[in-house]
């Protein structure tokens, strides 16, 4: 099987026989690349796949202190603007501004004491999206071809969908700043390989037009003409046959051949990446929101057993040139309190419930965080320079994931931060930790290898611990 060859370098060749065997679909090369990671074979995990996760990344950094790991005791120059308020569970207070969370405390676990050492963008982007340390110095937010393989390419290779559906998918997009011609770093198959890559769904699902391209047949392929490419990829077969690696390259073509059309009639059949069939009610309990509607894809993702699947923070802030999403450099208050806390309190909020409520949260563990935290002192200056007296910069020392489902005790805060919220006081937690724990969860062994195309050798799928007293 393709599994046996997927680690040498001569891969390119077959990368062309990929795309030839798949475009007698009517798929274009970019579909192509999307749909690579769900249609070559699939490593077995250390045991049978009934779960999933919903990985949720918030671009930029959001201030931990002033919505998770609030300290009122503190100096006002740290505590900030914002009151805490109460919520469902005794003893635990979150930011006034995140009035629907505050409510559903009980369903998800504060895990306060998440920690690193990257103050870059793309390099701290890097740790979070792949759990390894970044690899060289922190000079770019830009991918480059020796990025560490990201946990959706990794899910996407050794993850098991036994739908037909691919095993990871990106939606909806790739995190980037604007202005830049890269996508941030450690998101793709990197060293691992980029035919590794994740499905990518691309746009805005709160549009009515939105669709997912490359899961349904093309509008001019009727059945008839697909049935005539497919005997014409037959015959290419036979012709195929005459080399002398005949044996190895059919199987290959066919392998992706077989998936690209699974793919295809699954998703036709399931509707999955479809919104069209959700409530009007459903629609408003996420929020018509870019964000929010991509948590309710994200949903229907789970409810077709795709076992990871990663929403990308992106709001219209992303033209803001000195504090685009979560990166409150300046006005920090204010943007937590008008734009960016309600709308992520609306969309996950719904998210949670709908969950709860479809008892989807027994098996789908729920992750939510950014790349750092923001520092404990607001104005004070440690990585960009363009940071206000308005504003708290970057910060990677302690921050805040939010943990939900999967076995994950609801209604605690987990660890702790020392009293300005700046350094981990208590149980801290890598970026390696995280990853190992949503493997576990997964059933993917974190100590399976892959060939690593940039250092020439094995490196092991995660070097953490997973944490093991959530539950």
């Amino acid at each position: 099987m393709l599994s046996l060859f997927a680690d040498q370098p001569k891969l390119a060749r077959r990368k062309c026989l990929q795309i030839g065997g798949l475009s007698l679909l009517g798929l274009n090369t970019p579909q192509l690349q999307q749909l690579r990671a769900a249609t070559l074979a699939q490593t077995p995990t250390t045991q049978a796949r009934a779960k999933s996760c919903v990985f949720i990344f918030l671009f930029g950094g959001p201030s931990h202190i002033d919505m998770w790991d609030m300290k009122p005791e503190a100096p006002l120059e740290v505590r900030g603007e914002f009151q805490s308020i109460a919520t469902n569970v005794p003893d635990i207070r979150i930011g006034e501004h995140l009035p629907l969370l505050s409510q559903q405390m009980d369903k998800f676990c504060l895990l306060r004491s998440m920690t690193h050492k990257m103050s870059v963008h793309g390099p701290a982007c890097s740790e979070i999206y792949s759990g390894r340390p970044y690899f060289g110095p922190p000079i770019t937010d830009q991918a480059l071809p020796e990025d560490w393989p990201s946990i959706a390419s990794m899910v996407a290779r050794y993850g098991q969908s036994t739908t037909g559906l691919p095993a990871s998918v990106v939606l909806p997009w790739y995190t980037q700043f604007v202005g830049q011609d890269k996508r941030i770093a450690g998101q793709t198959g990197g060293r691992m390989g980029e035919h590794w890559n994740p499905f990518l769904i691309r746009g805005d699902p709160r549009k009515q037009d939105f669709q997912v391209e490359g899961v349904r047949f093309p509008q001019e392929v009727t059945r008839s003409r697909f049935d005539r490419r497919r005997e014409l990829r037959q015959q290419l077969g036979k012709l195929a046959d005459r080399r002398t690696d005949a044996g190895e390259l059919a199987e290959l073509v066919d392998t992706n051949y077989a998936g690209a059309l699974r793919l295809v009639e699954t998703s036709q059949a399931t509707n999955a990446f479809s919104l069209s069939e959700e409530p009007t009610a459903i629609r408003d309990l996420y929020g018509r929101t870019k964000f929010g509607q991509s948590l309710l894809l994200a949903r229907r993702l789970v409810e077709n057993d795709i076992p990871l699947v990663t929403v990308n923070w992106d709001d219209e802030t992303k033209y803001d040139k000195v504090s685009p999403h979560w990166d409150t450099h300046h006005q920090n208050f204010p943007k937590l309190k008008n734009d960016l806390c309600p709308l992520f309190d609306h969309a996950f909020g719904g998210f949670l419930q709908d969950l709860d409520q479809r008892g989807l949260l027994e098996t789908t563990m729920v992750v939510a965080l950014g790349e750092f935290g923001r520092t404990p002192k607001i104005g004070l200056v440690t990585q960009n320079g363009m940071t206000e007296k308005t504003g708290r910069d970057h910060w990677p020392h302690a921050f805040t994931a939010l943990v939900a489902g999967g076995g994950v005790r609801g209604g605690q805060a987990y660890g702790a931060t020392t009293s300005n919220g700046g350094y981990i006081a208590d149980k801290p937690v890598t970026p390696a930790d995280l990853t190992a724990t949503v493997f576990k969860h997964l059933g993917i062994d974190s100590s399976l290898t892959y060939y690593d195309e940039f250092q020439r050798g094995q490196q092991q799928l995660c070097v953490g611990r997973a944490v093991s007293d959530l539950g």
